[in-house]
């Protein structure tokens, strides 16, 4: 180290005398200052049994499976979801048929929020930014055609996710499925709605419970079933930084699993069904490096602090979808580009699944030619580049080795800072969380503003009369109409002795502290609505209303 150590102290007296020496400061994205050069010198503490190890094997820095993209490709994972139940049907088989090998479904705010198509609070967000769902008889549509054990699942909801995914059951059911069978993800992360996306309906304890049952029942009866993928790549969008989103998402994870304990779980029968969705923004290194750490991290407090035996409870296994806050609606044609990049982060980092943005999302929901071309980026990396030919290229970079350990420390730093503060929830009425996301998005767009940091389209390589001419998909706006016709027709048409029958049962376990799934389960198998299941959880568990923060 000493012969290195005089080496760059000569190479750096030489490049002072540069004339081509740049004034220009070098961070990440978030913000961290850049070395003009690594060396041996910034990894000399690293022990690689300890912190980097081998594939498959802890702390599982370089990936969760011992032969990874080399065994088994990810899962290519298009975000989809728009108008009708009909017309997702349709861009789903239209996925299929163009290579996609995993569904995700977007739902529409109303969904989200848990009220029916026909509230007044729905009015102008049917189908918008995703399908409208009010009952099993709209899951039906969405998945009709679509053999359930034979494709994985992953469905973008979170304060009703035990309302969806009773329907993804229900409609296994009704093609003859078990569910044992059934692959997939809920998003069901609730915590990271109060942090940064804003879609809650019921205060965070019985939030909790709803979340802690749904472990316990998938554990029983779902058991290839992800319950919860805890999200940083809301946090990320809402403005925070890598480290922030690195920090704050595990930090939710870590209070799942104290929920799940206190619930009387053991840890090693719903540890290995979490999983992970994290952003992949445009600094190359940083994404990767923050991939690395967050699975170090993960396998550690697993092991170490909650005492998991099992291996499968120490992996830190995510989906990546690339960032939408990084498309700009200028020379919108660029966004392929930095998608194109941002997808090499996420394989790079050794991701489970993927989701590639398309062009026009800036816009408005895809159009099938925009999602094709995105769909066309994952093909292109999983079967061109070579990038999946050798497992953690990075490894040993004395770049990316330091950043990932940089990375993890400024992670620890939170926890910290967390615990001091009493934990995830008090952080959460405090509006900590909420104030950091806050500042960094603040000092983010400054830079932006100021020409700190260069967004070609946007403050440089501007063209004079760019107005993005890309088509754009259209929502028609008889879809509100159709689905409250035909919500009107469910209503007339079903048991509804069965149905206020399996609501007041649902009621009487929400008042106790039976698991709810069951309940839930049986209100929609008689065509309850969404709304109305909703309804009764509301008038026991009472709505959330968020604190002031200043």
């Amino acid at each position: 180290m000493d012969k290195v150590a005089q080496g760059k102290a000569r190479w750096a007296a030489r490049a002072a005398q540069s004339p081509c020496a740049d004034d220009r400061q070098f961070i990440t994205v978030s913000g961290t200052p850049i070395q003009p050069l690594y060396t041996p010198l910034d990894i000399q503490d690293l022990d690689f049994e300890k912190d980097i190890g081998f594939p498959g094997s802890f702390p599982f820095t370089r990936g969760v499976r011992d032969t990874m993209y080399r065994g088994k490709l990810w899962t290519m994972r298009q975000f989809a979801g728009l108008g009708s139940a009909k017309q997702t049907n349709e861009r789903f088989h239209y996925l299929l048929a163009h290579g996609q090998t995993g569904l995700s479904v977007a739902f529409d705010l109303p969904t989200l929020m848990g009220y029916d198509s026909d509230h007044p609070r729905s009015k102008g967000e049917v189908g918008r930014c995703g399908v409208a769902v009010d009952s099993l008889q709209d899951m039906e549509v969405i998945f009709s055609g679509i053999p359930l054990d034979r494709i994985s699942t992953s469905m973008t909801i979170n304060a009703p996710a035990s309302i969806l995914l009773a329907m993804y059951i229900a409609v296994a059911e009704k093609q003859g499925i078990p569910s044992w069978k059934l692959t997939g993800t809920i998003q069901n992360d609730i915590l990271k709605e109060y942090i940064a996306q804003k879609e809650w309906i019921y205060p965070p304890a019985p939030s909790m419970r709803l979340i802690t049952d749904t472990m316990a029942f998938c554990a029983q009866h779902v058991p290839k079933w992800n319950t919860i993928s805890i999200s940083g790549y809301h946090i990320r969008e809402a403005g925070s930084t890598a480290v922030q989103e690195l920090a704050f998402t595990l930090a939710d994870g870590f209070a799942y699993v104290e929920a799940g304990i206190a619930a009387g779980l053991d840890v090693d029968v719903f540890a290995p069904r979490l999983s992970f969705f994290f952003n992949a923004h445009l600094d190359l290194f940083e994404e990767v490096a923050k991939y690395r750490a967050a699975r170090r991290l993960w396998a550690r407090y697993m092991r170490d602090k909650y005492g998991a035996k099992k291996p499968e409870s120490w992996l830190l296994r995510f989906h990546t979808q690339t960032a939408g806050c990084s498309l700009t609606a200028q020379q919108p044609e660029n966004n392929i580009i930095r998608t194109a990049y941002e997808a090499l982060a996420g394989v790079l980092g050794g991701t489970q699944s993927l989701h590639t943005n398309s062009m026009d999302e800036t816009y408005a929901l895809p159009t099938e030619h925009a999602v094709k071309i995105a769909l066309r980026t994952q093909q292109i990396l999983a079967y061109e580049i070579g990038v999946a030919n050798t497992i953690d290229p990075l490894a040993g970079s004395y770049f990316v080795e330091a950043l990932t350990d940089q990375m993890e420390k400024g992670a620890e730093a939170y926890f910290a800072e967390i615990e001091k503060r009493g934990g995830v929830l008090k952080c959460i009425e405090q509006g900590y969380f909420q104030r950091e996301i806050a500042e960094a998005a603040y000092r983010y767009q400054r830079q932006i503003e100021n020409q700190e940091r260069i967004v070609v389209g946007v403050n440089r390589f501007t063209e004079e009369g760019d107005t993005g001419t890309i088509p754009i998909l259209e929502i028609d706006p008889a879809v509100e109409h159709e689905q409250c016709v035909a919500l009107k027709r469910l209503r007339s048409e079903r048991d509804n002795d069965k149905v206020q029958r399996a609501l007041a049962d649902l009621r009487r376990v929400a008042e106790g502290t039976e698991n709810t799934v069951p309940a839930i389960l049986e209100c929609v198998r008689v065509y309850a609505t969404e709304g109305e299941i909703v309804d009764v959880l509301r008038s026991v568990f009472g709505e959330y209303q968020e604190p002031v923060l200043l």
